[in-house]
């Protein structure tokens, strides 16, 4: 059995956030099946989702962190280091980023705790679309 829902996420500005309440708000049918794989896809390029600890709010912080020194705005003494700086200078790093982390998760569906992460790369809170496919055995 198969299920497609497109869900939104809250506009949020740069930052790593714990979002598993909300999507499994927004996806009630998921108490339907037994057994199947939920995949999260984010429909834009300048933030992520990804799944790691969700027990100690520093990981999310410190990952911030690390991307923000893998990937700075710019170098430093302020010189800029893209090309592609069209909607800020916080656009292309927020790509990299993105590239990194990646636009999709998958997780089995299961009894169980699990920590579904969104990463926003941009200043400018968004607004984001994220598709949610399941596939699964209904219970």
């Amino acid at each position: 059995m198969w299920f497609q829902k497109q869900i939104a996420l809250p506009a949020r500005s740069r930052g790593s956030y714990l979002v598993t309440s909300e999507v499994l708000e927004a996806l009630p049918e998921i108490r339907q099946y037994k057994v199947g794989l939920l995949n999260l896809f984010v429909q834009h390029t300048s933030c992520a989702l990804s799944l790691n600890e969700n027990w100690d709010e520093d990981v999310r912080a410190d990952m911030s962190d690390a991307l923000d020194r893998i990937a700075p705005e710019a170098g430093p003494k302020g010189q800029e280091l893209y090309r592609h700086s069209a909607e800020g200078s916080d656009d292309m790093p927020a790509h990299i980023k993105s590239a990194l982390i990646g636009a999709s998760v998958t997780i089995p569906i299961k009894d169980g705790k699990l920590g579904i992460w969104y990463l926003e790369f941009r200043d400018m809170k968004h607004t984001r679309r994220v598709m949610a496919t399941i596939q699964g055995e209904k219970a």
